[in-house]
């Protein structure tokens, strides 16, 4: 079976440009190990604005939001944005 297609939302694409380089390319590394194994990063489940299930990763700073669609074989980055620092520990994107 083909590796699953990697889809980014415009928006996350936009807010990308706004970042330092190193935090690009720190999190595009992330996005493509998300959708290399989309299962691994799923650090909790939360709804959409239609009520379907997503999976944030935190990641340094940032919260990723994606989907993954099984049935299509695509694995899509919804949303990346400043992560909520006041529980746990999370890990250093520099990695």
């Amino acid at each position: 079976m083909s590796p699953a297609r990697l889809l980014i939302d415009i928006e996350v694409l936009e807010f990308l440009r706004t970042l330092r380089r190193g935090e690009q390319r720190a999190l595009l590394r992330r996005f493509r190990e998300i959708g290399a194994s989309p299962a691994n990063h799923a650090d909790y489940p939360e709804r959409d604005a239609v009520g379907r299930q997503v999976a944030v990763h935190v990641f340094g700073k940032f919260a990723i939001k994606f989907g993954d669609d099984f049935a299509d074989r695509h694995v899509k980055i919804l949303d990346v944005h400043p992560a909520d620092r006041s529980g746990g520990k999370p890990e250093n994107p520099a990695q």
